[in-house]
């Protein structure tokens, strides 16, 4: 994989559009009437006030308090970038906040104090505590930030976990169990060495002795050598404590003889020479950011038998805090946990190793775009393994309840249930897809060159590793936009393309010819199309072999794109062609069609769009279930405008389809578990997935409804049943929009 290349002009964008920042707040409960503001504070809201005086524990059933934790930083050690101010952290709060709400569905709110002062940062965050569930502090620079935890674990009565620590250590642990159970070892019997003595380095070292590594066999070093019992020199209490009796003086000394090295330090601290006096397999953790101690290529250079990580998305086995700390607050807070302690941290370390060495199920490999199965290449699960939300908060649970740290106690089981079915499967699918078009690099085929938002989506497509991206426009044109856009640099990465500079056009006009000779189409007709219509001419690009998709709609209406796609391919009613729109909202997604080729479709039309729309779900990852939606339910009211949607579900008995599908039936029945529960002979286990609609005007309107009321997220429509991938996106949409097509172009998920 190859890593991610992203622009300042880029970075800033998605930091300001569509509004500054990453996230809003939404309110969860109704709020539209003098009833509803009545319940929601005076005179309503002194019910729960007097209920929570009462009892302090209400406030996790009457508050967000239960879901709710502070991201709090000075800004003193920023990512790899030191001492920035508060101000200037803001940007990476915000994204920490988000990573709790995209992977366990905690609200997290971002707090910048402007201190250096540790006692200040205590004295503001415990004053905070009767807010939230949870505190995790972040890039706060050591040893502030080890006085400061400890001092707020001792006043407070909510989880503080530092993160730079704990969630680092963490994720180690994890990758180490499994590592040494490949390699044959026991924890307690190999010698660890660890580079780099601050903040994370130290809580790694922690946490594996609680599991069991011995003291003495664990080396700590920093920029000055070996951290051992006497010395004086750069020292602190947190280091002392770790202080080895041991004759060793420095990294390279230490490392003769280790079965384990464990870095959070600097690019090239390791040697190939280091490792090559390691003991028999060695584990070697690599984990500093953005570039390893030593790459995983220069190791096993060396020594083949080695087991390597990084915290790189580009290597296997990557240690990567997303994997720890959601899940270790989800488990927390669902407790209402007073802390976090280190028997929780082992049982979520404990878990995720045996996540891994579980069977990986296919849509998680699909997405990565490789075989994962429990190896030296695979001894951390992906951050995006749907099973994480409902494996590690168990066990955190569990530890807690255990350890007497919990105020409430569950049913485990039916909160394992519950986590499954609370998160968004939306990111996951699309992150899988984008892995998927990483894999398949496409050369994909950008029509509208003369578009800005076409122009940045070919660069962001070709910068993120998905595949080469060929632009149909003027080259003095394009590089005009570019330059306007402030992506002027990227002339030179793209590949213009236009009549003028194509070595094939008088093949396309031949080709051209032959397909509508006899459709009234003479020689100059035939000319013009391939001179100056740009969605023929890269249509014809498709065609020929000359790309392996198309992304096109953004600046004509889809029926005028589709007219003159349909030059070069048969996209028409009666060919096998469809559209299909996926709207992505609170958490579902539904899949509407036939939203491009069927104006007014028949029941036989109907079932082939609905074979469509489940292949569509299925490239999508989902397990598809049809339902033929009108305003009547199976007969009732009775209308001869229904009865082919009644008839299209007896078409598909026919044909045998390996699908769920039923019909006809309301929209609500469709999509509400308890509405079709009062209908015991449907045929449908669940709510429907893809809803196939009686005609495209009612498919336009539901998609249009739903974007413009819901703020749905629409992808599409997908046209499905050509030959060639080609996806037609809306005139409205945006940069992610066109990437989003271009990547399910290159998936050919139509």
């Amino acid at each position: 994989m190859s890593r991610t290349k992203i622009t300042d002009e880029e970075a800033l964008a998605y930091h300001l559009e569509p509004r500054p920042g990453k996230f809003d707040i939404v309110p969860s409960t109704p709020m539209a009437t003098q009833r509803d503001l009545s319940l929601a504070y005076s005179p309503g809201v002194a019910v729960p006030v007097q209920a929570i005086a009462d009892n302090p524990g209400a406030a996790y059933d009457y508050t967000t308090k239960g879901n709710m934790v502070a991201v709090i930083s000075n800004g003193t050690a920023i990512l790899g970038m030191g001492n920035l101010g508060a101000l200037a952290s803001k940007p990476v709060m915000e994204g920490k906040a988000v990573l709790f709400k995209r992977f366990a569905d905690v609200n997290a709110i971002d707090i910048e104090l402007d201190t250096e002062d540790a006692e200040e940062i205590i004295k503001a965050v415990s004053l905070m505590g009767p807010t939230f569930g949870g505190i995790n502090l972040e890039d706060i620079k050591a040893p502030e930030c080890f006085i400061i935890e400890q001092r707020l674990k001792e006043i407070m009565d909510i989880p503080v976990f530092h993160d730079d620590q704990h969630g680092t250590a963490v994720i180690c642990a994890a990758g180490l169990i499994n590592a040494l159970e490949l390699s044959g070892k026991k924890i307690e019997d190999v010698r660890i060495v660890l580079n780099g003595a601050g903040a994370a380095g130290i809580a790694c070292l922690e946490l594996l002795k609680s599991m069991g590594a011995q003291h003495d066999n664990c080396i700590m070093c920093d920029t000055k050598g070996v951290i051992f019992a006497g010395r004086t020199e750069g020292m602190n209490q947190w280091k002392s404590a770790h202080a080895a009796n041991t004759d060793l003086r420095t990294l390279e000394e230490a490392m003769k003889g280790a079965d384990v090295f464990l870095g959070v330090s600097a690019k090239g601290a390791v040697t190939q020479d280091m490792v090559k006096s390691m003991a028999d397999n060695p584990v070697i953790f690599a984990m500093a950011n953005p570039d390893p101690e030593i790459t995983p290529e220069d190791a096993h250079a060396v020594r083949p038998d080695a087991i390597v990580a990084t915290g790189r998305s580009d290597y296997p086995n990557q240690v990567n805090n997303v994997l720890g700390f959601p899940y270790l607050f989800r488990g927390a807070l669902d407790i209402h946990a007073r802390a976090i302690n280190d028997e929780m941290k082992i049982a979520c370390a404990e878990a995720l190793a045996k996540l891994a060495r579980e069977d990986v199920p296919d849509e998680v490999a699909v997405a990565y775009g490789r075989e994962l199965s429990f190896g030296r290449d695979y001894i951390i699960p992906t951050p995006f393994d749907p099973r994480l939300i409902h494996a590690l908060p168990p066990a955190v649970a569990k530890a807690g309840i255990e350890t007497g740290v919990a105020r409430r106690e569950i049913d485990l089981a039916a909160y394992e249930a519950q986590l499954k079915s609370r998160m968004d499967p939306t990111a996951s699918i699309l992150q899988g897809i984008h892995a998927r078009a990483k894999s398949a690099q496409a050369r994909m085929i950008f029509a509208e060159g003369d578009d800005p938002r076409v122009l940045r989506a070919a660069v962001a497509y070709q910068r993120a590793g998905l595949g080469r991206a060929l632009v149909v426009g003027r080259e003095g044109d394009v590089k005009e936009k570019l330059e306007t856009a402030g992506l002027g640099d990227a002339v030179r990465e793209l590949e213009v393309v236009n009549a003028a500079n194509t070595p094939h056009l008088e093949a396309y006009k031949e080709f051209l010819y032959s397909r509508l000779g006899r459709s009234g189409f003479d020689t100059h007709d035939i000319r013009r199309l391939v001179g100056r219509d740009r969605h023929v001419f890269s249509a014809l690009m498709l065609e020929h072999g000359h790309g392996d998709g198309l992304v096109t709609g953004a600046t004509r209406k889809s029926a005028h794109v589709l007219s003159a796609i349909n030059h070069v391919f048969d996209a028409t009613p009666g060919s096998g062609a469809a559209g299909v729109t996926a709207l992505l909202h609170k958490g579902r997604i539904v899949l509407i069609s036939d939203t491009l080729v069927h104006e007014w479709p028949e029941a036989e039309d109907l079932a082939d769009i609905a074979e469509r729309a489940a292949g569509v779900a299925r490239n999508l990852g989902l397990d598809p279930r049809v339902a033929f939606v009108s305003f009547s339910t199976f007969g009732s009211p009775k209308s001869e405008r229904a009865v082919k949607l009644g008839q299209a579900p007896k078409v598909l008995d026919a044909r045998g389809v390996d699908f769920e599908y039923d019909g006809e039936m309301t929209v609500d029945v469709a999509l509400n578990a308890a509405q079709m529960a009062n209908y015991p002979f449907c045929r449908l286990t669940g709510p429907a997935n893809v809803l196939v609609v009686p005609a495209r005007h009612s498919a336009s309107i539901s998609v249009k409804l739903m974007q413009e009321m819901a703020g749905a997220t629409v992808i599409g429509p997908i046209l499905t049943g050509v030959p060639k991938p080609i996806q037609i996106c809306s005139t409205s949409a945006t940069v992610n929009d066109i990437v989003n097509m271009a990547v399910m172009a290159a998936c050919k998920v139509g």
